[in-house]
């Protein structure tokens, strides 16, 4: 087979219009294993299929693209960088975009490997054509040279390459393009600077993270709702944590948080904001960051209340984030009455509100009352039994309502809140002396599709493995539970049949 792969593509190569040829050898090449085609790599011969590609003629492009895209798998990515580095710089320039890809995919392939990147590193041109592939139409193109010159970037040459030469001037240069391409330039640099602490300072001496903060912090508001989600992603490293708050950066957007209320386009980049603080507060200490920042939480309680429901959404989301850990459930909890008043509304939402809004509810409710059994204290326990009974007048019917719900996105959110305090005393005796509850849990009729079997199988588990359910339960009740559980999620009992003698 891929003797004759080698034969049609010399046949390629002598043939001005190769359409058939082509065609024959793509089919070919459908059926020849990979291992065989790099056994003959130094008999590939690629040049007349780059050939090929300039000439404008759409079937065969994409002939060539995709007996290329199977024949450069078979090369060693060295060989690729060092032989066809001319190709490479054609593909990036050509305009269809499908080659572009293809050339990108390789490009991928060398920034992967150590040997093999030096031979772009060396090549200013090829890295030129990479960085103006951010500027292009199609999304995809774009997204490929990111990821290659962000791979780059990983070492220090890199870092050299990109921020030390005339490439940073083109990266510029293409920033200017248009609003979109700009932030898939500070998509980039916030991708590099995430890396390391030397990494954020190529970045910011370039003056490329100081332009984004600038502009977070302006005065269009739709620019703010896009730039917070990159600065947001900068936060999630310890470096860049740091150096936001040395910069002022988290003064600033707390500020813009406290003059929300008097900017009636507040509801475009109020979510985002508030999100940031979320994800602050859960990296670092939600203690130091709700003391430091008490507009934050104050805006959240204030976004329940909301009747956006993409305010509530976002809000909820943030409840659900700042009470994932025990540090965050206790703030909440110093709230006092005001907490109680936001369960009994998160409570309503999930009882009330769309699909969409219900899950993100039932959602943050588990992230709120997971304990885990190390940090059970009697204080914590009696806490999160006082939240549940704020949720609803009876939390337990409400769950068992929305279980019920022919949506399994709804179903399995339900059984997540079971399982999340699954493992706690007060919750066990509820779900003992709640009709029928038992039953349900080990009903394997209930569930039809995978996600639900494994949603269930999970509540199984955190209760079959917590240390009081057998005298909460009784150890009839448990050890179906410890049976349910050695079974596994899928289990179908098995239907017994019986012989009756003459029948056919």
């Amino acid at each position: 087979m891929a003797a004759q792969a080698l034969s049609l593509l010399r046949e390629v190569s002598r043939l001005e219009a190769p359409l058939e040829e082509l065609r024959a050898l793509q089919s070919v090449l459908q059926s020849v294993p990979l291992s065989e085609l790099r056994e003959q790599a130094a008999e590939l011969r690629l040049g007349p299929l780059f050939s090929l590609l300039n000439e404008n003629h759409r079937e065969q492009t994409t002939l060539c693209v995709s007996i290329l895209e199977r024949l450069l798998q078979a090369l060693e990515p060295v060989h690729v960088a060092r032989n066809l580095r001319v190709d490479l710089q054609r593909g990036l320039t050509h305009p269809n975009d499908s080659v572009k890809i293809l050339t990108l995919s390789q490009v991928g392939r060398i920034v992967e490997n150590s040997d093999a990147v030096t031979e772009i590193l060396n090549n200013a041109e090829l890295l030129k054509q990479i960085v103006y592939c951010i500027g292009g139409e199609n999304l995809s193109v774009a997204k490929a040279a990111i990821k290659s010159l962000s791979r780059i970037s990983l070492t220090q040459a890199g870092l050299e390459a990109l921020f030390e030469s005339n490439l940073l001037d083109d990266l510029k240069s293409v920033m200017e393009t248009n609003d979109i391409v700009r932030y898939r330039v500070y998509e980039l640099i916030v991708e590099i600077s995430s890396v390391s602490p030397e990494s954020l300072n190529y970045c910011t001496t370039s003056g490329l993270v100081t332009q984004l903060l600038r502009e977070l912090t302006g005065e269009d508001v739709l620019v703010r709702a896009t730039c917070i989600e990159m600065v947001t992603s900068l936060a999630y490293t310890h470096h860049g944590r740091q150096y936001l708050a040395q910069e002022g950066v988290i003064d600033q957007i707390s500020n813009i948080i406290v003059g929300a209320d008097s900017d009636p386009f507040s509801s475009f980049y109020l979510p985002g904001f508030v999100k940031f603080f979320g994800n602050l507060a859960i990296m670092d200490s939600p203690q130091q960051i709700c003391e430091r920042y008490p507009v934050f939480v104050e805006k959240v309680f204030e976004m329940t209340e909301s009747q956006d429901p993409t305010m509530i959404g976002v809000a909820v989301d943030t409840i659900g984030i700042l009470g994932s850990n025990v540090e965050g459930k206790q703030v909440l909890q110093k709230t006092g009455t005001r907490f109680e008043r936001l369960l009994m509304r998160i409570g309503y939402q999930a009882k009330n509100a769309s699909t969409e809004l219900k899950t993100r509810c039932l959602d943050a409710i588990s992230s709120l009352f997971y304990l885990p059994a190390e940090q059970q204290t009697d204080d914590l326990l009696r806490m999160t039994e006082s939240w549940f009974s704020s949720l609803s007048r009876d939390p337990m019917e409400l769950f068992r309502g929305i279980s019920t719900q022919p949506f399994f996105e709804l179903h399995c959110a339900a059984l997540k809140v079971f399982t999340a305090i699954a493992n706690q005393p007060w919750a066990q005796k509820l779900m003992f002396n709640s009709p029928g509850f038992v039953e349900y849990v080990m009903d394997r009729s209930v569930e039809r599709d995978r996600a639900s079997k494994d949603a269930k199988y999970e509540l199984v588990k955190a209760l079959a493995n917590s240390k009081t359910i057998a005298e909460i339960f009784g150890n009839p009740n448990y050890l179906r539970l410890r049976t349910y559980l050695s079974e596994g999620p899928y289990y179908v009992k098995p239907i017994s049949t019986t012989a009756v003698e003459g029948a056919e």
